[in-house]
């Protein structure tokens, strides 16, 4: 009996000293939890999804609304405000997985996994609020809202490339099917850590000079071609109706680009602090040189060139800004405020296709040109911070990882436009077009005069 008793408390003691270590282990692996978030850097990033956000709404939507017909303006707010809507949703289902789950991917092994993430996150599974990103001092939740403002904008880039003349349902399919097939698996390639293709060969896009505008700027001249010109173009002078809310879109379209690059670094610190600057100093850069461009050709500095000019910049600064300094900066504003006049205008008209709003002229080209120029400027002798120590092969790098993503980007689209026109049709007929896309699609107008 008595060894009974003592068999028994020694159990209890034995327990209790169990019970109280798993509690310990459980609070001290919460407090852990806590600590490892970082309320500045997660402060940070709200606002720069915030600001990420109010790039598409309402900045690119009033930025292209000004510079189409009056009898057209509500069809490119409608198409900023659902293209939004439905690529938050997709990549909420299935596109955040499929762009950053990691499984399967090796360091230095190309696989499948290479291209594609897995499937572990579709809606998001597993990741509570008390999730932290890997790697990072933010929780993932953020990490996935923060990215799903880039899914959302860049969709709604392309459509100043094929406006006033594409069918609103072709707009949101084709959007949907591109963010799937051309955004993801680019995304997953260039930010989707070891194992990444584009990742483990060491190309440098902090946010999105690959990712974004090389993507939509290369799919947007493949649309604008298949879609076909507007009518009476270039015969007719089709001019914007409203250059007052282009400029006030440009502006906001600015300042949401300090969340877009200087968030992209994922901390509140002295890089955020450079990367916001690098930013600036290339827009101002830009739209200085397009203005004295365009002012030396005709004769007077236009309103239009100007703010054109300043979204070529950024676009162009975005994947280096990162890494750049100051004079880097300047060299890639005064580069892409040149190059993107050139093709917006004298390639543009050799050419003869009929890009709107000049979104492969910005965009791509901008973008690809700001993703080859980092392997110059990025490096520390041009007064760069990026770590890399050969010049000509980081380049060879930049440029071959952006010149697959335009071609990949080009054949995709293709594919997917030849689909929805033999299916549901890409293009409004002539009488929609002449009485205009807010009436014949949207029975409404943006103006009552």
């Amino acid at each position: 009996m008595l060894r009974s008793k003592t068999m028994r408390a020694q159990l209890l003691r034995l327990t209790g000293s169990f019970i109280f270590l798993s509690t310990f282990s459980q609070t001290a692996s919460a407090q852990d939890s806590s600590a490892a978030i970082d309320t500045g850097d997660t402060a940070w990033i709200i606002a720069a999804t915030a600001l990420v956000l109010f790039m598409t709404l309402p900045a690119l939507a009033l930025f292209y609304g000004g510079l189409v017909r009056t009898k057209n303006v509500l069809s490119v707010l409608m198409q900023c405000l659902i293209i939004t809507c439905v690529m938050s949703l997709i990549w909420v289902v299935c596109g955040y997985s499929l762009a950053f789950d990691t499984t399967g991917m090796v360091k230095g092994e190309v696989g499948l996994n290479s291209f594609i993430g897995g499937t572990s996150k579709i809606m998001l599974n597993g990741i509570t609020p008390d999730t932290i990103l890997s790697g990072y001092t933010i929780p993932e939740i953020l990490f996935v809202a923060f990215q799903m403002t880039f899914a959302a904008i860049t969709p709604a880039l392309m459509i100043g490339a094929f406006c006033e003349r594409m069918k609103f349902s072709a707009i949101i399919v084709f959007s949907a099917l591109w963010l799937l097939v051309v955004y993801v698996p680019i995304c997953h390639m260039t930010w989707g850590g070891d194992g990444g293709l584009f990742w483990d060969w060491g190309v440098i896009d902090l946010a999105g000079g690959i990712v974004v505008h090389v993507t939509a700027g290369f799919a947007a001249l493949v649309a604008c071609i298949m879609v076909g010109k507007r009518k009476g173009y270039p015969k007719q002078v089709l001019p914007p109706h409203n250059l007052t809310m282009t400029v006030t879109g440009t502006c906001m379209l600015w300042v949401g680009w300090f969340g877009f690059n200087a968030g992209s670094g994922l901390a509140a610190n002295g890089s955020a602090a450079t990367t916001l600057m690098v930013t600036h100093l290339s827009a101002c850069t830009a739209t200085l040189v397009w203005m004295l461009v365009e002012w030396m050709k005709s004769g007077k500095p236009g309103v239009l060139g100007a703010a054109t000019g300043a979204i070529a910049g950024l676009a162009a600064i975005t994947p280096a800004s990162g890494s750049v300094g100051p004079g880097g900066a300047i060299a890639i504003g005064a580069t892409s405020g040149l190059v993107c006049f050139i093709f917006s205008t004298a390639i543009k008209s050799k050419f003869g296709y009929d890009d709107s709003l000049d979104v492969f002229g910005v965009h791509g080209i901008g973008g690809f040109l700001g993703t080859v120029m980092v392997g110059v400027f990025g490096h520390k002798t041009m007064g760069g911070f990026a770590d890399f120590e050969n010049i000509g092969s980081q380049v060879v790098t930049q440029l071959t990882a952006a010149s697959i993503t335009a071609v990949y980007a080009i054949v995709v689209s293709v594919v997917l436009l030849l689909l929805i026109k033999f299916t549901i049709g890409l293009r409004i007929n002539e009488a929609q077009e002449t009485e205009g896309i807010d009436m014949a699609e949207h029975a409404e107008r943006g103006y009552n005069m």
